[in-house]
């Protein structure tokens, strides 16, 4: 074949419509940035230029409590203004609000709105909870409104001096519980084969796909994490308000006898209980908050906690030594992930970054996770002991859940915080993915051919799971338990065969798992901050966080968004169940190319899957 060269004006109109497309391009672009702005500053200019003096903080507590905000596409920042309740709250924002307004004497109280509240898990409630209580020891009110209060909302409320219900409302207490769906009937019914390969006689995550009911293994070791965190929820909110232990607990099994005495009104029903302190229809209220905190825009005055942290971050010292702060929230995968998901590239450069920043002398590292990726989780857990070796101290904080993946990366590290409701343990293997041989054979479909060894097309999802693929499947799985066990044991320094008689999948609180020595201490992510100062032998310290960096467009994204939305930060959320579904789904189908077969270790899972919800 031979090609010949376009002529001179073939080039020249090709070389003027590329610039053409150039000049239209660049000029979309800046006509683009140009309007957003002006909606930007148009929005910014209504703003409070300083800080208000004697105003009240709103803590409008919206969406689920997290460790760290989801990662968010540009474009859906700026289009997902249609609400201006975030869906989700960072707590150590909360808290850090909390501690800065306790001395500051242009915050007169806390007004608690927590309507939006969608959960989170006790332990992060208790980390806000604890804040609340110190801001209250400045002897500053703390009140609480809402026109219902889920159970997770009300142990919030509980820490306020007030509590406010509207007269249609109710306090939706209802206790712990742990239910999932069963496959095994419609599994056998679509004649799928569902291959499982684990190590843990508690490892149940992969349960519902063998079998149609709990297993008893299963009931046991989940009914002890479970009681626990009743025990302590009840036990802390009937304290905070005062009320007979065993308040809760009456109310909820009798709760038909106490609304009959109550003619069916839950909202006097928990004034006579003494779980709120007073009812006001929504104008009433609002005219009694306008009275004691002053009006403004035809609301009572307050300042936003997200406008008061932005405030106040001016106002912050700086340091010369930092503790760096790294989250690891999320599903444990491999690569390179954004934020919400734990990516073992994405995370071990910055653990590296944090290496590289001669400022940093002890590294926090905050675990909410339920685990993932067995291969992940070692790459990260590498990187955090090379971070060791090179003399910097590592402390962990477990947040609502550090399990299974999270328990494995946990490991790495000079000392282990858990608060008493961590969600922690479940140290167990499994792999499994599903063929469809038999439903192929059903429809006339067949598969047939041949291969060179006895591994070659062994693992098609289009036919039958080969003996000898199974044996290599569950030794890899096996293999991988053993390697966790000896992790354990030596960092916990004990024994494989001691920590096995704790492990087996087995999920334990954190309150439970530092009696077995699983853990070092029980506290807060601040305890565990002041603990890393100490090995790094720190009297005057900043806390400083590393995170992903932003791309130029992702920063002005941002920037706008929150200009949009009066300067709330947006992050994006899917339904509780949907998330329970993609968390239970996404490691266990694996690859559904029929065309090739994976003897893969990064198929190798260490997941907590009941601990998701928790």
């Amino acid at each position: 074949m031979t090609s010949t060269k376009p002529g001179i004006i073939r080039r020249l109109f090709g070389a003027m419509w590329a610039l053409i497309t150039w000049i239209r391009t660049a000029l979309a672009n800046i006509i683009f940035i140009v309007i957003a702005l002006i909606i930007f500053f148009a929005f910014s200019s209504q703003h409070v230029a300083q800080m208000p003096a004697d105003t009240a903080l709103r803590l409008n507590i919206s969406g689920l409590l997290v460790d760290q905000y989801s990662y968010t596409a540009p474009l859906t920042q700026i289009m997902a203004q249609s609400s201006p309740e975030q869906a989700e709250t960072r707590v150590r924002d909360v808290v850090e609000v909390l501690k800065r307004a306790r001395d500051d004497k242009r915050i007169n109280s806390v007004v608690l709105e927590l309507q939006h509240l969608r959960g989170g898990g006790l332990s992060k409630l208790q980390e806000i909870g604890t804040a609340i209580e110190a801001f209250k020891s400045s002897g500053k009110p703390v009140l609480a409104i809402s026109d219902n209060y889920t159970q997770d909302q009300y142990y919030l409320a509980s820490h306020a001096d007030e509590i406010h219900l509207n007269p249609m409302g109710a306090v939706l207490v209802t206790g712990y519980s742990s239910y999932r769906y069963y496959y095994k009937d419609i599994l056998d019914k679509l004649s799928l084969n569902y291959h499982v390969f684990r190590a843990g006689t508690y490892k149940d995550a992969v349960e519902p796909y063998l079998q149609n009911e709990m297993s008893e293994a299963s009931r046991e070791h989940n009914s002890l994490w479970l009681n626990d965190l009743w025990q302590t929820y009840t036990e802390q909110v009937e304290v905070a308000r005062n009320l007979k232990a065993g308040t809760l607990n009456d109310y909820i099994n009798n709760i038909d006898q106490h609304l009959a005495q109550a003619g069916g009104d839950t909202a006097s029903l928990a004034l006579r209980l003494g779980l709120v302190d007073d009812i006001n229809s929504n104008t009433n209220l609002r005219n009694r908050m306008i009275k004691r905190y002053g009006e403004k825009e035809g609301q009572y005055r307050a300042l936003n906690h997200l406008d008061y942290l932005a405030f106040t971050n001016a106002e912050q010292p700086k340091y010369e030594h930092n503790i760096g702060l790294l989250t690891a929230s999320g599903m444990i995968l491999d690569g390179e992930q954004p934020e919400g998901t734990i990516g073992s590239s994405t995370l071990s450069t910055l653990i590296r970054d944090a290496r590289a920043d001669k400022s940093i002398k002890a590294l926090v590292l905050r675990i909410d996770s339920g685990g993932g990726s067995a291969f992940a989780s070692e790459v990260i857990r590498q990187e955090l002991q090379a971070t060791r070796d090179q003399g910097i101290p590592v402390i962990v904080s477990m947040g609502s859940v550090a399990a299974s993946g999270g328990y494995w990366i946990a490991m790495a590290s000079d000392e282990v915080w858990a608060t008493p409701t961590t969600i922690t343990g479940s140290i167990g293997v499994f792999s499994a993915f599903p063929t469809f041989e038999k439903s192929l054979t059903k429809l006339g479909i067949h598969t047939d051919g041949l291969g060179t060894t006895d591994l070659a097309g062994s693992l098609r999802l289009d036919r039958e799971l080969s003996p000898l693929a199974a044996n290599v499947l569950q030794q890899g799985v096996t293999h991988v338990y053993r390697k966790f066990l000896n992790i354990v044991a030596e960092a916990r320094k004990t024994t494989p065969e001691r920590v096995d008689t704790m492990a087996q999948g087995r999920v334990w609180t954190g309150k439970a798992a530092q009696q077995l020595g699983l853990v070092d201490q029980l506290g807060s992510l601040d305890d565990a901050i002041a603990a890393s100062a100490q090995y790094a032998n720190l009297n005057n310290y900043g806390v400083k966080e590393i995170r992903k960096a932003l791309t130029p467009q992702e920063q002005f994204a941002q920037e706008l968004a929150r200009g949009l939305n009066g300067g709330v930060s947006l992050a994006s959320a899917d339904s509780a169940w949907l998330i329970q579904l993609k968390t239970l789904f996404k490691p266990l189908l694996g690859s559904t190319d029929f065309s090739k077969a994976e003897l893969d270790p990064k198929r190798i899972q260490i997941l907590c899957l009941e601990c998701a919800a928790h």
